[in-house]
């Protein structure tokens, strides 16, 4: 599992960076500041939270817990949800979407908890 993690952890990371390109070169002359902003935000906690998969595959590797792999999988959930949304949120504008960014920032609270539980219940 840790080689998944690692592996999917490094394309979201590639993914990130490219999103922020296109944020700082494709998107600057066409958003709002207050939306490029919000575009930006996505981006950063998909790169924080890309590297967190990094750090998941190293924990699944040396203390291999359940909670663990659920972590992965939050972390995962909350980069499609919480920056996905915020993603279509600044490009489009469709406001809405701001109502379900915090049910992606939850998943990334509890897959950070849950990180924590598993590695302490596996050592």
């Amino acid at each position: 599992m840790a080689a998944g993690w690692f592996a999917t952890g490094s394309i979201l990371c590639g993914l990130g960076v490219i999103l922020g390109a296109f944020g700082a070169h494709g998107l600057r002359e066409r958003l709002t500041p207050e939306m490029l902003v919000v575009f930006e935000t996505g981006v950063r906690y998909h790169l924080i939270h890309g590297l967190g998969l990094l750090a998941i595959a190293w924990a699944a590797s040396r203390w291999p817990d359940t909670y663990v792999n659920i972590a992965g999988y939050l972390f995962v959930a909350g980069i499609l949800i919480f920056s996905g949304s915020l993603y279509v949120l600044a490009i489009t504008g469709i406001r809405w979407l701001g109502a379900i960014t915090p049910i992606g920032g939850v998943c990334l609270i509890i897959g950070w908890g849950l990180l924590a539980v598993g590695v302490l219940r596996a050592s």
